[in-house]
């Protein structure tokens, strides 16, 4: 494993120094499931959820969160997105809603956090919109699909390992 770059010589959380790296182009691709009842994605098929329009709140939250990620997280960098999207695709088996988030920017260090941020919050947007009618949602296998830019190079997860590009 490699040295972690959130620590200093003395073992303290710092933030990284990115003073001396390149410029360049960087995606991270998220995603995350919510699985629900069958009755409560009725809901969202149906667009009868008592809150309102389910995915188009969660797609609002999410890009909101990707932009504020350096609010939320310790030691990120504010960076200067230049896009942002979640997108959902309807489950029935299993039953529930796939969400996949994708971020952008032309910068000195990825954007990793804020794709994952943005799917996590429109995960949680999903579960308040719908909470009244079902309470036992969960949020599963939320994690980086991809990511490509910087030194680190390209990165797929279903294959694990860093390839050059």
């Amino acid at each position: 494993m490699s040295k972690l770059t959130h620590l200093n010589e003395r073992g303290e959380a710092n933030m990284v120094d990115v003073s001396e790296k390149n410029i360049t182009s960087r995606t991270a691709i998220a995603e995350g499931f919510v699985t629900m009842l069958p009755e409560t994605l009725a809901l969202i098929r149906s667009g009868e959820a008592k809150k309102g329009d389910v995915l188009a709140t969660a797609r609002i939250a999410g890009i909101m969160a990707a932009k504020r990620t350096h609010d939320l997280i310790p030691l990120c960098h504010p960076l200067p997105i230049t896009k942002a999207t979640v997108d959902f695709q309807i489950s029935t088996d299993p039953v529930g809603v796939h969400v996949t988030g994708e971020v952008r920017v032309t910068g000195k260090t990825g954007v990793e956090m804020e794709a994952l941020t943005a799917v996590s919050v429109a995960c949680l947007t999903i579960y308040d919109m719908l909470k009244a009618a079902d309470k036992g949602m969960r949020f599963d296998n939320i994690r980086l699909l991809e990511k490509s830019g910087g030194r680190s190079g390209h990165y797929r997860a279903d294959s694990g390992t860093p390839k050059e590009t």
